[in-house]
Parts: C-alpha cells; structure tokens; sequence
C-alpha cells in the first residue's frame, strides 16, 4: 500500500510539474509578445485616425514587383514585431493598400525593423547569419507577396473587416471608421484640436486589442502545449543531417513562437549543434510565421490564404536552407 501511494505521489508530482512547466511557458510567451501587440494596436489606431486613403493611394506603387519591394522596406517605417504587425497589416488594408505591399509587409516586417537589427548584430555580430537573414528574408517575402499580388482579387483572399476601403475596384463599400463616438468623427473631419483625434485612436487601439488579444491567448496556449508535450531532445536528435537540420529548426521555430526581437539570442544558442544554414532558417522562418501568428492572421486572411502564408514561406525557406547546406560553407 505505501509503494502504491507513493507511485501516486509520484504520478501527481509529475503532473503538477508538467502543469507548472506548461503555465511558465505560456506566461513567457504571452508575456513576451503582449507588450508587442499592444504597441501594433496602438500604431494601427494612429494609422486610422490620422492616415488618409488618399495618402496610401499616392504613395504605394501600383506595379506589383515595386509594390513588394516598397513592403520590405515598410518595415522601417513601422517597427513591428509578427505580433505586432497583423492588425497594422489589416489597418493598411483599410486604407487602400495593395495586396503585394501588405503581404510582404507582413512576412517582411518582423524582420525588417531596426530592433531586430541591433539585437541579430549583437547575438552574431557582422556575417553571414547577419547578412543572410535580411537578404533572405527579403527575397522570400517579396516572392510571396508576388505570387498573392497574382492569386486573385483582394475580396477572395481578405476576411470583409480588412476589406474597407480597398482600393483597384475590389471593394466598393464607401470608407468608414469603427464606431467611437465623437472621437471618430473629429477624426473623420479633421478637427483642429488633437486630444479628440488621440482619444479615437486610443479607443481603436483598445478595442483591436481586444479582438487580437484572444488570438494571441490561443496560441500562446498552443505553443505551450507543444513545447511542454513535445520532447526538445528527441527534436534536437533530428537536427544532424543536411535536410533534417533545416526542418527540425523550422518546426522549432514554428512551435517555440519567439519573438523575433530576442530569437536571435535563442538561436545562438544552437550554433555548433546545428549548421549556420538551418540557423538561418530558424532566423527567417519563425518570424514570418508561428503558431500565434498563424491565429492571428485568421483575423485578417480568409482560411485558404492563411494555408497559403504559411505553406509558402515554409517551403521557400527550406529549399533555400537544404540549398546552403548543401553548396555554401557558412
């Protein structure tokens, strides 16, 4: 009876530990990736309130290749993390901008911004990780964007709420706000006084916060779930070879879900195990796409794009990775 309690004992100490592991971890990633999404929604609101149509209108290229290489560099401009860049992806969207440009954008931005620079320039310094990750990035991005830019009209790709507004005859639903009272019309008009303005996009931010924050909660919780259920080692183990190097750091990338503003830090820690080229693939992929931005670009994509966002850039990625480890000693 003793030896049978204690393998309960045992049995129940296991599972609280595993419960406790799967909680830190959870917290860690949601932690992590909040303050990122808040400011994404903060900067969308902004993009609402004070970003006229016309502007995007005049400003983005209408020529699909120039579109996705004006996407690439977006990222300077708006600092994002892949948390962060969804609903400012789906703010531009609103406001006319094209396909090639926001796609691109999106899969580029995360990348593209000078946090990432600095923290991917401290981890590895000047070289080739450096140098790969920004010109491959920027290659796999703008190919993607390309290839959305010829799928088909905006209206088969984007859920309606990312819809308003957009321009080349897709939509014809007149432009709108979200309804924020007297803050959205200040802003509509162009009141003079600025704290009316800032009241509407704080509000706009608030409530796409909300709405982005349960997307977010979910897969925070499911890459919770994978990284405690899913044995690092038995991961690790496949990591050797030439082909299943690049996709175990790609499936790692994809279920860890680090923000793209510390994993290259992350990554560091892998070199002398795995070859610089599936590094790099973890550098690239996972900031394009993980498992909580995936939920989250259900908010702006229809199911069939998002398939498509996540297949293409996986596939890129891992042909370009088995490539390096194949011809180029890095």
């Amino acid at each position: 009876m003793c030896a049978a309690l204690l393998v309960l004992f045992r049995a129940n100490s296991d599972g609280l530990g595993g419960l406790q592991t799967f909680s830190t971890r959870f917290l860690g990633i949601f932690i992590e990736a909040a303050p990122f999404l808040l400011l994404g929604t903060l900067t969308s609101g902004l993009i609402e309130v004070f970003v006229n149509r016309n502007h995007i209108a005049r400003l983005a290229p209408r020529n699909r290749v120039l579109g996705a290489g004006c996407g690439v560099l977006l990222g300077f401009a708006f600092p994002v993390c892949e948390c962060g860049v969804v609903p400012v992806a789906r703010r531009l969207f609103t406001k006319g901008l094209p396909i090639s440009v926001g796609v691109t954008f999106l899969l580029a931005s995360p990348v593209m911004n000078p946090i990432v620079l600095l923290s991917t320039w401290s981890a590895f310094g000047m070289g080739p990780v450096l140098v790969g990750r920004y010109v491959i990035t920027a290659i796999v991005a703008a190919g993607v964007g390309l290839v959305f830019a010829l799928a088909g009209r905006p209206r088969d790709l984007l859920r309606p709420a990312a819809m308003v507004g957009v321009s080349g005859g897709a939509v014809d639903a007149p432009p709108r706000y979200l309804d924020v009272g007297a803050g959205a019309a200040a802003a509509e008009t162009g009141a003079d006084k600025l704290i009316p303005r800032f009241r509407a996009a704080l509000s706009l931010a608030s409530d796409e916060f909300v709405d982005m924050g349960r997307f977010l909660i979910i897969g925070s919780l499911l890459a919770a779930t994978m990284q405690t259920l899913v044995s690092q080692d038995a991961l690790l183990s496949l990591g050797r070879g030439t082909v299943t190097s690049v996709i175990t750091m790609q499936v790692l990338a994809y279920v860890l879900s680090v923000c793209s503003t510390v994993d290259a830090f992350l990554a560091l820690a892998f070199r002398g195990t795995f070859t610089t080229a599936s590094i790099l693939t973890f550098l690239i992929f996972g900031p394009m796409v993980d498992m909580k931005s995936t939920l989250m670009f259900l908010s702006v994509f229809r199911p069939r794009a998002v398939l498509y966002l996540v297949l293409l850039p996986l596939l890129m990625t891992m042909a370009v990775g088995i490539w390096l480890n194949l011809n180029v000693s890095l």
